[in-house]
């Protein structure tokens, strides 16, 4: 783009050695690398500032806030996409970005769910931190849906456990091959009916184990940070830095080593790419509110703006080297669009425990890992699997076929604990698939004079074959467990809400097929790397955030011993 409002104060003034374009989790992580690896780094965030502490919701109770924390009315018809997620509420939204702000074009349905401020997506993750498995990086080779993943397990394990250990991870060891052990701190406990299911579902099911989750929420005080106040208060931001995101650690520790530029309000227009030198040279940037374009230069681009947003940028790095996009030779630069099925939910009371109950509101819950597909239980129906997920709680109000419907005894009633209840979840695998895509509108553009997105993606026959089946094992498991009133849906959710958006830019061994190789370096552009979920192969069964983290560290490394050796 030749933008008449173009200023360039002087090349050498906007001039470093490596630029990160996002500052969520995975451009958090570069940031941190980069830096204490003695780079000087700018930090490109198209959201506002967003300094530690500086949460404004993080300590009003609900009957501070309008509608006591519910939505309005005018707020859900103005916000359709967003409000169909659970966690979006008048207390807990300020870090989501309303509908109209960054419009979309759904060719099929699909929900993005978008960060925009510094810290993006890291102050609203659920903070579910498990290892990937040896099975997931060889899932591909294996069954042939996608192309083969350039690296395995054992290449990411040592970098697995370099950012857990800065993370905080609380954990239990389980053993489980599909779900390695890592570096953890102590792990929170199961309430008493979640141990009730354990024991249940393992005696009955005994390929199946039921075991806490491991969450980036800190059981004991860890560099600083913490520990967790069990608030559940998360997406408001923590002041305690109870858990892990890019504010609360990997920023202020890029920003301890004196060489961290951070510059809000900074859409990232394109990349800009020399033909002679055959490498990237820098970023065109539009200011948010003065739409002013500048550009920016350095030997190193990292690119994490999150995955959508990471495709939005490489196509629209258009060149006459690159018609279709930047380092895009394979043509799959915004094809294989994954994200999580989360479609199979469930909920049961349960009679029992009456005398037991826990301890402040816990920050995470308990899950099923992956027993389809492993061992012994190999399905005809379907490729790859799933997990369950459930947590438990007891309600307000101990009442009875007697209790009265008003005055001092109803009253006596509500103050007391009532019956437990559990809800279930699921999150399935889903394939990579080339007509899963993103492309750019040829006609249509925002206010900052991008394209509009286009996405389009559905669930195939694999999909809805897990569907069926998580269906099944679900109503097993609350079956089993001793509920009642037990109802277990298909709740036909868009695709997007599960917030896990991967691939669009993969990793692979070969440039005709893929647009990253094993470092997440561009095939094609070797001085651009990318590192959120827009690099991602396949999608596992797993939350993902711990492996995009483990994948930029060492992204970095290998970034910065080029860089040393000047061979970008």
């Amino acid at each position: 783009m030749t933008s008449p409002s173009l200023s360039i104060k002087g090349q050498a003034d906007h001039t470093f050695d490596a630029i990160v374009i996002g500052s969520g989790i995975s451009g958090g992580w570069a940031a941190k690398e980069l830096t204490e690896k003695g780079l000087d780094t700018l930090v490109l965030e198209r959201g506002r500032d967003v300094p530690h502490g500086d949460y404004p919701t993080a300590m009003l109770e609900p009957w501070q806030r309008p509608y006591r924390g519910i939505n309005s009315p005018e707020f859900k018809r103005a916000n359709p996409i967003l409000t169909q997620v659970g966690a979006v509420n008048n207390a807990d939204r300020d870090f989501f970005v309303p509908d109209a702000e960054h419009p979309y074009i759904q060719k099929k349905p699909f929900s993005w769910i978008k960060g925009y401020q510094v810290g993006g997506k890291s102050l609203l993750w659920a903070r579910w931190t498990q290892r990937w498995g040896e099975a997931d990086f060889e899932a591909n080779a294996r069954d042939g849906h996608g192309v083969d993943w350039p690296i395995r397990y054992a290449d990411l394990a040592p970098w697995y456990s370099h950012v857990e250990k800065f993370v905080g991870i609380a954990g239990n060891r389980d053993g489980l091959p599909q779900m390695p052990d890592g570096e953890f701190l102590p792990p929170l406990e199961m309430t008493a009916v979640e141990k009730h299911m354990k024991a249940q579902i393992e005696s009955t099911f005994p390929e199946r184990n039921l075991v806490i989750s491991r969450t980036a929420n800190l059981t004991q005080p860890h560099l600083g940070r913490g520990p967790c106040q069990y608030r559940a208060r998360c997406n408001r931001g923590c002041p305690y830095g109870g858990y892990f995101s890019s504010n609360s650690a990997t920023l202020p520790a890029a920003q301890a080593t004196g060489r961290l530029t951070m510059r809000p309000f900074s859409v990232v227009h394109s990349i800009i790419y020399d033909e002679k030198k055959e490498r990237a040279t820098g970023v065109r940037v539009i200011d948010t509110n003065t739409l002013e374009t500048t550009e920016f230069f350095a030997r190193v681009i990292f690119v994490n703006a999150s995955t959508i947003n990471t495709s939005l940028v490489l196509l629209n790095s258009t060149s006459d080297r690159f018609p279709n996009g930047l380092g895009n030779d394979s043509g799959e630069l915004g094809h294989n669009l994954m994200d999580h099925n989360y479609r199979v939910k469930g909920y049961g009371v349960h009679d029992g425990f009456k005398d037991r109950y826990y301890r402040g509101r816990r920050p995470n819950a308990v899950l099923i890992p992956k027993f389809r597909n492993v061992g012994d239980d190999q399905r005809e129906d379907f490729v790859r699997g799933y997990t369950l997920t459930a947590g438990s709680n007891r309600g307000r109000g101990n009442f009875g076929p007697n209790t009265p419907p008003i005055g001092a005894g109803f009253k006596q009633a509500l103050s007391q604990p009532g019956n437990w209840s559990a809800w279930m979840g699921s999150m399935a695998e889903m394939l990579p698939h080339h007509d899963n895509r993103i492309t750019l509108s040829p006609t249509e553009t925002d206010r900052w004079g991008m394209p509009l997105l286009e996405i389009e993606a559905i669930h195939r026959e694999n999909e809805e074959a897990m569907v069926k089946d998580m269906l099944v094992t679900m109503e097993e498991t609350l079956t089993v467990s001793g509920f009642r009133n037990i109802s277990v849906r298909d709740n036909q959710e868009p695709i997007g809400l599960g917030i896990h958006e991967m691939g669009t830019a993969r990793m692979g061994r070969d440039p005709k097929t893929s647009v990253l190789n094993a470092h997440n370096a561009m095939h094609a552009v070797p001085n651009v790397y990318v590192s959120d979920g827009a690099c991602m192969t396949s999608s596992s069964w797993q939350n993902p955030s711990i492996t995009y983290m483990a994948l930029t560290a060492r992204a970095v490394d290998h970034a910065v011993n080029q860089f040393n050796r000047h061979e970008i």
